[in-house]
């Protein structure tokens, strides 16, 4: 398998380069407070290099992003039965999930911003999944210093969709330290409860009073080992919090993200009801990234932007089916600027 490189930039210098393999996110370079370039994603020297590296750095994930309970799940009547990639679990779409396929890339031009079209047609039963699934996602980087990701799906027959982008972000550089002193909030009261395999139970959970309770902008190191169940669970943050919307499907302001040495933010906004916070507990130095660096434990953070884990196992949470004659889309924008002392 060979894959190739593909490049965007603005007028800023800020720049994105991508490989069509799972359409990883290669580098992302956006100033810091001073003007100075960085680029701010986990990932490889070589395209080559994603073909056997952590599968997720920088990529599109689906056809569901997160866990669903068992691999099983019931459509129309109908049991389903994913390949289980996660313990007992389905995760991010199986080991030939959206992550791990070549997309064929179109280099475009959009209202004046450079941007690259991603298509893809997953194939009915692939990892189980049922329908014919054409996918297209669009990487738009802004004049604004915007990265913006459109996604777009239809079916043949009724399935279940729910996608996100993966990218491990470090706001100081990756390979720079940790994100423990990274200042985190999350426009969100509660937060989806998991049991010891990552699974929803189902619980929505009020954020007052605990160590999920990102309101105010918070030092993601301030109550990460603090002594809680959920933390023990997911070995840190590694849930999905429910976003304050007043209604599906709005572009709303889902989190924001500042690293004061660099002074760099990032916002992320969204149409999905929910926001996955991994704050990179199972980094642990395997991963040898670009310059030889090895990336460490809470070294990167991701924020994921999804429908809830395990949804169409919970008739309570936001639907994730998509029927012929429908079209699927979700818009998440990564926002980049800079916080002067």
């Amino acid at each position: 398998m060979r894959t190739s490189i593909h490049s965007i930039s603005n007028a800023n210098g800020s720049s994105l380069k991508m490989t069509g393999l799972g359409g990883k996110i290669v580098s992302l370079y956006v100033p810091d407070k001073n003007g100075l370039l960085s680029d701010i994603v986990l990932g490889y020297d070589s395209a080559d290099q994603y073909i056997n590296g952590n599968p997720y750095f920088g990529a599109i994930i689906g056809r569901y992003a997160n866990r669903i309970a068992n691999g099983k799940f019931v459509l129309q009547g109908k049991d389903y039965q994913l390949r289980k990639n996660d313990g007992a679990n389905a995760m991010h779409g199986g080991d030939k999930g959206f992550h791990n396929v070549m997309w064929r890339v179109e280099e475009v031009l959009l209202n004046g911003n450079q941007a690259l079209e991603l298509y893809y047609q997953s194939a009915d039963m692939e990892e189980g999944y049922p329908g014919n699934l054409n996918v297209k996602v669009t990487y738009t980087l802004t004049e604004q210093n915007e990265l913006m990701i459109d996604y777009e799906a239809t079916t043949d027959k009724p399935t279940i969709v729910n996608f996100t982008h993966h990218s491990f972000f470090n706001l100081a550089g990756e390979g720079n330290g940790n994100i423990l002193g990274h200042k985190l909030q999350i426009k969100a009261d509660q937060f989806c409860v998991i049991d010891s395999t990552l699974i929803p139970t189902g619980e929505l959970r009020s954020v007052t009073n605990t160590p999920f309770n990102f309101n105010k902008s918070v030092n993601i190191g301030d109550h990460i080992n603090q002594t809680d169940e959920q933390l023990k669970f997911g070995k840190g943050y590694d849930h999905t919090w429910v976003l304050n919307k007043n209604k599906l499907d709005e572009l709303t302001l889902a989190a924001s993200v500042h690293e004061p040495q660099s002074g760099r933010k990032m916002e992320v906004w969204t149409t999905e009801p929910g926001l996955q916070f991994y704050s990179g507990n199972f980094l642990d130095g395997k991963d040898i990234g670009k310059g030889n660096k090895k990336y460490g434990y809470r070294s990167a953070l991701c924020l994921e932007a999804q429908h809830f884990p395990d949804s169409p196992n919970h008739p309570d949470f936001p639907g994730t089916v998509l029927k012929p004659g429908e079209t699927y889309n979700q818009k998440t924008i990564y926002k980049f600027s800079v916080v002067k002392d």
